[in-house]
């Protein structure tokens, strides 16, 4: 599902318009990406909770050339933590 598919399905769920539904959205986006850059997490209980981790640092391997190493440095990811609800919900989907 894509983000148009996503907003349509919000809209209809809730009844309101599509461009509310997109704005909604579009402000969730943009919040949650103002709390992960500010070092914060975002908790939506029976959901998930968003949250920035810091990726140590590490020494690879050049592809290209596999005798010579490289050092990879360390970077800031997004992380999804599952919620009770959602792992529940599943569960029975094999």
């Amino acid at each position: 599902m894509n983000k148009a598919e996503l907003s349509e399905k919000i809209a209809q769920k809730v009844g309101i318009s599509k461009v509310q539904a997109e704005g909604a959205l579009d402000a969730l986006v943009d919040i949650t990406t103002d709390a992960l850059t500010q070092g914060g997490e975002v908790v939506l209980t029976g959901f998930g909770t968003f949250s920035a981790r810091k990726r140590k640092g590490r020494e690879g391997i050049n592809p290209r050339n596999v005798s010579q190493k490289i050092t990879i440095p360390s970077v800031v990811v997004a992380k999804f933590k599952a919620g009770k609800n959602l792992k529940e919900a599943l569960k029975g989907k094999s």
